[in-house]
């Protein structure tokens, strides 16, 4: 197939200029796969095996829409949480504190007055902590919810958007306690096991309670010198791994086609059809919040605000995200298009940061050959 080959050859030229090791591309329109290509290898130092569809990335910042957003609608159906419930209601440790007053909404649209990252890391390794602490996971998840509620603001909320881990981090720990499980398991019933998305997964190499994948099959990231080795199926943002692999914010690992099975049910529950989410919640979380000006933000969820990662062709109504690792997900409801984009651009140094050109090319790419 003619279209099939230049994505491919796109691909391929990204991996020969260095834009990343290896990568995985899943395009589907109205529901039907056009293409899932892929080119590259799994690492670069020393060469690694090719990538397969099989391939498994860590997934980054698409931890945000794919579990933690997606959750927050469950609940939301369930009736166990609303977006203008302050989280102190849920999370009491914030009793009396500003950002206990913050809303669901405003840490979904990144305007709770939260900064956007804060080395939690280090302030646990100064405390001796660490995720084989002695005293269990959850004295370092009750060590890390303390910490950002000490966090000052830094603007008064809802004055503007400021894109915030931290405020992620809160709405993880906001699913754990609505839910009664961890984050991980409650992924694995909620989410991956009713959409088929599989693999979709915290702690590929060290979780427990599911089937783990292969160690081979985990593409790597970065040469790292915090904790002194090459990463492969450990989580590469470090207050991720601080808590265990296990965060709102970051920690799933996945592929492009499990990706894909939690995009359907957003596209599926946007036009009303079968899904494990409401039309109306999916078209409430995925428009553009007019409350903040020159925010892109929808309800954890991004929408195209030129310059785009998206590229210039997608629509308004689109919504999407980016993850740190170099993955992203992008779809238009209008035309029902998913792209889906995944690969290793931090191995073996996140100093590479050749794919921000990239990746609006290869949307513009996508739509010219599938859509125009």
């Amino acid at each position: 197939m003619a279209t099939h080959r230049v994505i491919e050859a796109a691909l391929q030229a990204a991996v020969d200029d260095g834009v990343f090791p290896g990568a995985q591309l899943s395009v589907r329109l109205h529901g039907e796969l056009q293409c899932a290509v892929v080119a590259g290898r799994l690492s670069s130092e020393p060469p690694g095996l090719l990538v397969q569809p099989s391939t498994i990335y860590d997934l980054a910042s698409l931890t945000k829409p794919l579990v933690t957003v997606t959750s927050i609608v469950l609940l939301i159906q369930r009736a166990k949480v609303a977006l203008e419930d302050p989280i102190q209601q849920v999370l009491v440790e914030l009793e009396g504190t500003p950002i206990g007053e913050a809303t669901v909404r405003d840490l979904l649209a990144h305007r709770s007055g939260l900064p956007g990252w804060r080395p939690i890391y280090e302030r646990l390794e100064a405390r001796g902590m660490t995720p084989g602490h002695s005293s269990g996971s959850q004295f370092l998840r009750d060590a890390v919810l303390s910490m950002i509620r000490d966090e000052p603001l830094i603007y008064v909320r809802g004055e503007r958007s400021v894109y915030s881990d931290l405020g992620f981090m809160l709405l993880g720990f906001l699913v754990e306690r609505l839910s009664s499980l961890a984050l991980d398991r409650w992924c694995e019933e909620a989410i991956a096991r009713p959409t088929g998305a599989d693999p979709l997964l915290f702690r590929p190499v060290a979780g427990s309670g599911q089937s783990l994948p292969d160690v081979s099959r985990i593409a790597p990231t970065e040469q790292d010198v915090w904790r002194d080795c090459l990463l492969r199926g450990e989580v590469h943002d470090e207050n991720a791994a601080s808590m265990g692999g296990v965060a709102g914010h970051a920690g799933l690992f996945g592929t492009a086609e499990s990706v894909l099975a939690v995009s359907g049910a957003w596209l599926r529950g946007y036009h009303g059809r079968e899904s494990i989410l409401e039309e109306k919640f999916v078209r409430q979380f995925t428009t553009r919040q007019e409350s903040v000006s020159r925010s892109s933000w929808a309800l954890g969820w991004d929408t195209p605000s030129a310059p785009s990662s998206s590229g210039s062709c997608f629509s308004e109504r689109s919504f999407g995200h980016l993850g740190y690792t170099g993955t992203s997900l992008w779809i238009d409801p209008l035309c029902e298009l998913e792209v889906v984009l995944l690969s290793n651009r931090v191995h073996p140094t996140r100093k590479n940061e050749k794919i921000k050109v990239f990746r609006p090319l290869i949307h513009d790419l996508v739509y010219r050959e599938y859509v125009a």
